[in-house]
């Protein structure tokens, strides 16, 4: 009886074991396929990384972009047949507007496609520049009358080179104090000069103004009648130089025609002579030196509100001095 559960046993056992090895041999070409699989597909990932290439040499650096100054450019004709050709050279860096200081401005004048160098100024701190042509220098005007010129910054290392034009046609603006009894008044003449003849310039505006440190002080402004003249009241009371003298100025700005015209005189003793020492003034409330009563009052209230301050961080160290101590615990070795 044992020896055959033995041999029925024996049977199963073997059976189970063809069975486990049927599995098995099933799972191989699985097993070979998806290795396979997994070869082919690094394979063509190999394939598709390129190659590394050495790097390539450094290109150099890109050069800095040069700075690009701008030229204001203006002409200003005066009273004795001069011209001033004035120019601003600023140029933005870094988001701000700077001055170019000590830069050189060429000037020419340009005749159809011929140019004529007249000269040169170096700016200033404020980056401006003045150039002055005589009366009798031999400027050369159009048939209407008009002259034109250039002005010329040439660049450097650092900035790009500039130019800009004017162009005006000639003419001349006279001023001519008046005082008759105790009323001051000024003339003034517009004439046009460009066909070279006097002929008067009507309907248009100029404006008289008085010199001062800064800004010149505009005090009035008239229209010309049909001989280019125009009458302007002059007010009373303006503080002058030591001998109460005044220094009048007639402008025509920005005319579309004629550009900006200049003419100046002064006036004698048609201002308040001020003096130009340096003198002690008077205790003022508007000056530099306050009256005693109110520098008293500031001084006793300056004292009131820090001696306050004083008493309380007093009181703060003597109350911490004062702060009873805890006893002593009397089982404490």
């Amino acid at each position: 009886m044992t020896q055959a559960v033995s041999k029925k046993s024996y049977k199963e056992m073997f059976r189970q074991m063809l069975v486990l090895a049927g599995f098995l041999f099933l799972l191989v070409p699985s097993a070979l396929k998806a290795q396979t699989d997994t070869n082919t597909q690094a394979a063509a990932d190999t394939a598709a990384v390129p190659v590394a290439e050495e790097p390539a040499a450094e290109e150099p650096a890109e050069e800095e972009s040069l700075i690009s100054p701008s030229i204001e450019f203006l002409g200003v004709q005066k009273a004795d047949n001069s011209i001033d050709l004035k120019v601003g050279l600023k140029a933005k860096v870094k988001g701000q507007f700077m001055n170019l200081y000590k830069m050189k401005v060429s000037f020419f004048q340009v005749m159809g496609e011929e140019e004529r160098e007249l000269g040169f100024a170096i700016t200033d701190g404020r980056g401006k520049a003045v150039f002055n042509i005589k009366a009798d220098s031999s400027l050369k005007a159009d048939a209407e009358g008009k002259v034109y010129f250039k002005a010329v910054f040439a660049g450097n290392k650092a900035m790009e080179s500039a130019e800009e034009f004017t162009e005006f046609k000639r003419a001349r603006l006279e001023i001519t104090p008046i005082k008759e009894d105790s009323l001051l008044s000024v003339q003034v003449k517009l004439v046009d000069i460009g066909t070279g003849e006097e002929i008067p310039v009507p309907e248009t505006l100029v404006g008289i103004f008085v010199k001062r440190h800064f800004n010149p002080l505009k005090v009035g402004e008239g229209t010309t009648d049909e001989n280019g003249e125009a009458l302007v009241e002059f007010p009373l009371g303006l503080p002058g130089d030591t001998a109460g003298n005044l220094t009048l100025i007639a402008k025509l700005d920005e005319n579309e025609v004629f550009g900006n015209l200049e003419a100046t005189v002064v006036a004698p003793k048609w201002g308040v002579p001020v003096s130009n020492i340096i003198e002690d003034q008077p205790r003022a409330l508007w000056s530099s030196h306050p009256p005693l009563w109110m520098l008293i009052t500031f001084i006793v209230l300056m004292l009131v509100v820090w001696g306050h301050y004083v008493v309380i961080v007093y009181e703060l160290f003597r109350l911490k001095k004062e702060q009873p101590k805890e006893a002593a615990d009397a089982t404490t070795p």
